[in-house]
């Protein structure tokens, strides 16, 4: 309760410099004006030109109106509108800066009645539905979302009002209701925020690159305008997460997220509803998702509904285009790492189809990241010992590819079926073949083969009942591998006694596979509840092998275990929707323990003022297939899945914790968030405490731990215009507890105290450019502080360290500096493109990555791995609609 207390207080001094924007008076706002022979519609037109008001009407109500002529200065609109309207049959209303015109009524108004709207947002180009689409309405607190199939239904609406639509990506449509349009069902078109004819649509038509939705903790993002962001490679959603405030950025080599101080394991990833366990291309200079076949994606830091489980961090939902309903429309994107294409089709009125395919080629980019990615030809040198690892010829095969397929099929304006696949593959094959040299006292020949990747795919089918009641099921299967074999030669050259020769490797091997069965329901009964609920069914195999020297198995596991889950929860709005309160519950039960879990959730906002919201959430989450880190402190860390046994390896929990409020207007946002949560059931993985090697007990070196992660998250955002852009600002602490490295607490390898990023864009015309500013305080990391090597019997060399505290070194602060310029050529809806240049560390400064350490003739030789220096990259992209 302190820290709940704490949090809220904090929460409020950040908002005591707010002002709360008032709607203007039309009886008080003057304007000086003068028409000429105009149709009312153009009157309306010049009204809304010299001021904020926006005007809503049928066009057919005003059509009949025309030939007017008049003139007026420093008058008020109350009286222009009174005068233009005097001798027609209209009248108008005012809600906040809307102006709704309509008929008068034939006989006189009684008390206003409620009017209920179901409808369907699609996108006007494609046809495609468009899932978790924002709707406020005019002069009313609070607002509603879309679903999963663009589907809303509305209850107890004033019988005069407008519907005010946004999405990121997308022009705002407002769309006013009458009380004839009572029950009736209404479709939405939104057209993609595009430009036309060289200039920008912007003001208050076009959303911007990322916006916070209704619920806590939650962001979205515009895949089309992502790609206006330096890069090393092609858009990326994942890259872009990272320059959000809660989400770390520390890290060049993973696509994975670090959210509110978990690790990426610890998000849940859905595409098109299977789970996707990793997320990295090109050793994580990029992810898997390709965004030609992304339609939305949205990204829970915390507070997510009881519907999703099994994860204790995040939860990332990416809903893959169904492709283009009216058109056949393809393209193709080249940049300096990889080539992709894809094209969409309708097949028919029913039935509509996407298939995307990228891969890799060799470039001197491809070759500079991989060469960086790789540790194997280190040279490391202290002043008084050298130590070459890969002298000789290099033979390298590495390349990565992915292809997404997607088939959608309405057989009625109420059912959608549709059936999602995924495969992406990376492989590395890297042979060294040592060569003699007088200088060289020691080399090697090595022989590296690793490949990774994941398979999806789901089957899903959505049916509408009726107004109130939505519900559904979907199928899914997904697969997650990891292989790895190397094999090392080392070669002592010893002109006495001859030359010395070593072989060791060892082999790694991680296999996940997933079933899952989900079934689920959404029901609105009336305008204070959406009651929502479900089963899912999941089912996990996963293995996990990493032998040495071809013998010696230091980990072996093959585990089994079924997940099943049921979900409950209710979303209320109360108090004339000012206030939306949403309790849940999930129960899931995990046969491998053979218990019970219980993960009550939590959500509240509350309109404090057209421009002040509040919020708040609260919950419990359980994991059962989990990342494990395998500490290595002279090779590197590794880590690989697993499926808790609740033994060695205990089920993970999280209690999280989140307070916050936001300030907006038509340009600007500022929002504040504090978080906590508590973590327990961690596991690591270390051989820093190598058992005596006669008993081998490898197996028994999986350590249980604790933590807790706190912080505050500070977003300010200017949404709109020609210059936009946001500053988001977190300070946070990581620790954890592991019994094994001592009784105190210590920082977690992720702990970023400070983390500033800057983001700032600029559109000319046809000329988009951006910059972007990290700054991160540095890392902790273990280092050894002493070692000595033994010879075993068996002629193989064993290296035993002296280790630092755990995370008791830090390296030094990171920055960088990213720039981007995009030129677009065409017309939309018609051949387009743009070429993009971007400059990756434009000051070129000398991150620091890792420190390596080895041990040579009882010496610990230590070097400093970098991050990329100064990079270029430059892309092309061209699509035919």
């Amino acid at each position: 309760m302190k820290r709940i207390l704490s949090l809220w207080m904090l929460i409020g001094c950040c908002l005591m410099q707010t002002v709360k924007l008032q709607a203007q008076d039309i009886s008080k706002m003057t304007i000086s004006i003068e028409l000429k022979n105009v149709t009312l519609a153009e009157a309306f037109s010049k009204i809304e030109s010299l001021t904020s008001l926006k005007f809503n009407y049928k066009t057919a109500d005003v059509a009949d109106v025309k030939g007017i002529t008049y003139q007026q200065q420093k008058v008020a609109v109350k009286k222009v509108l009174n005068d233009l309207l005097s001798n027609t049959s209209l009248q108008y209303e005012q809600l906040q800066q809307y102006i709704i015109v309509k008929k008068r009524p034939q006989q006189p108004a009684g008390k206003k009645g409620k009017l209920s709207v179901t409808g369907m947002v699609k996108e006007a180009i494609t046809g495609e539905p468009l899932p978790y689409v924002n709707i406020a309405i005019a002069g009313l607190p609070g607002g509603f979302v879309t679903n999963a199939a663009g589907l809303f239904t509305i209850h107890d609406l004033p019988d005069t009002t407008v519907l005010i639509f946004t999405a990121i990506g997308h022009q705002l449509v407002q769309y006013p209701l009458y009380g004839a349009q009572a029950g009736s069902v209404i479709t939405v078109e939104m057209k993609t925020a595009s430009r036309d004819l060289g200039q920008v649509t912007i003001a208050h038509k076009k959303s911007n690159t990322f916006k916070l939705n209704q619920q806590p903790g939650m962001l979205k993002l515009s895949v089309a305008n992502i790609a206006t962001l330096p890069r090393i490679g092609e858009k990326d959603i994942f890259r872009s997460f990272q320059l959000m405030p809660g989400i770390s950025a520390g890290n060049e080599q993973s696509a994975g997220l670090y959210v509110r101080g978990g690790t990426p394991d610890q998000n849940l990833i859905l595409f098109d509803g299977f789970t996707v366990y990793n997320v990295d291309h090109l050793y994580g200079f990029f992810s898997t998702f390709n965004a030609n076949a992304i339609k939305d994606v949205q990204l829970f830091k915390s507070g997510f509904d009881a519907k999703y489980g099994g994860r204790l961090s995040a939860l990332a939902e990416i809903t893959g285009k169904e492709g283009n309903r009216n058109h056949f429309n393809a393209g193709v994107d080249l940049g300096l790492l990889s080539a992709s294409a894809f094209a969409e089709t309708p097949i028919g009125k029913k039935i509509t189809a996407l298939a995307s395919f990228r891969r890799s080629f060799k470039t001197p980019l491809y070759d500079t990241l991989l060469n960086h990615a790789r540790t194997d030809k280190t040279s490391l040198d202290n002043g008084t010992v050298k130590l070459d690892r890969a002298r000789g010829t290099t033979k390298l095969v590495s390349g990565f590819d992915d292809m997404n397929v997607k088939l959608t099929y309405r057989p009625t304006e109420k059912d959608g079926i549709s059936a999602s696949f995924y495969h992406g593959k990376d492989q590395l094959n890297n042979h060294i073949e040592a060569e003699s040299d007088e200088n060289t006292a020691f080399f090697t020949s090595t022989t590296d083969n690793t490949q990774w990747g994941n398979t999806g795919a789901s089957l899903k089918w959505n049916h509408k009942w009726n107004a109130e009641l939505f519900s559904t099921a979907l199928i899914s299967y997904s697969n997650y591998f990891s292989d790895r074999t190397a094999n090392t030669r080392q070669i002592l050259v010893d002109t006495i006694q001859g030359d010395k020769i070593i072989e060791t490797g060892f082999a790694e091997n991680n296999d996940l596979k997933d079933y899952t069965l989900k079934a689920g329901f959404e029901w609105m009964p009336n305008a204070t509840h959406t009651i929502s609920g479900g089963i899912q069914l999941t089912r996990n195999h996963i293995s996990y092998q990493y032998i040495r020297n071809d013998s010696l198995a230091y980990i072996t596991r093959d585990s089994k275990g079924n997940t099943n889950a049921v979900y409950i929860q209710d979303k209320l709005r109360l108090l004339n929707g000012r206030l939306v309160f949403t309790p849940g519950i999930r129960i899931s039960h995990f046969d491998a323990t053979s218990s019970l879990y219980h993960e009550p959730r939590l959500t509240v906002t509350y309109d404090l003022s057209s421009n002040i919201k509040l919020k708040g959430s609260a919950g419990q989450y359980y994991q059962f297939a989990k990342r494990v880190i395998r500490e290595d402190i002279l090779n590197g860390n590794r880590d690989f899945w697993v499926l808790a046994d609740n033994e060695k390896l205990p089920v993970s929990s999280s209690r999280q914790v989140m307070a916050g409020a936001s300030w907006e207007n038509n340009d600007l946002l500022v929002d504040v968030e504090a978080w906590y949560k508590k973590l327990r059931g961690l596991s690591e993985y270390t051989l820093r405490y190598q058992p005596n090697p006669d008993r081998a007990e490898y197996e028994e070196l999986f350590y249980e731990g604790t933590g807790y992660a706190q912080g505050i998250d500070v977003l300010l955002q200017k949404k709109f215009g020609k210059y936009t852009g946001w500053i988001a600002y977190t300070l946070s602490t990581v620790k954890n507890n592991f019994p094994v490295y001592g009784p105190n607490n210590f920082f977690a390898s992720n702990d970023v105290r400070n983390e500033c990023k800057i983001i700032q864009m600029y559109s000319l015309k046809r000329w988009d450019f951006a910059i972007t500013w990290l700054y991160l305080t540095g890392k902790p990391y273990t280092a050894p502080t002493g070692g000595y090597q033994i010879s075993l019997p068996d002629g193989t060399i064993r290296n035993l360290l002296i280790v630092s505290d755990k995370n008791t070194l830090r390296l030094p602060d990171y920055h960088r500096l990213d720039a981007a310029v995009n030129w677009h050529f065409g017309k939309p809806g018609k051949r387009n493109g743009t070429i993009g240049l971007s400059v990756f560390n434009a000051y070129n400064r000398r991150n620091l990555w890792y420190k390596n350490f080895q041990i040579v003739t009882s010496q610990i030789v230590e070097s400093n791995i970098n991050y990329l220096g100064i990079t270029p990259n430059l892309n092309v992209s061209f699509k035919w609609r």
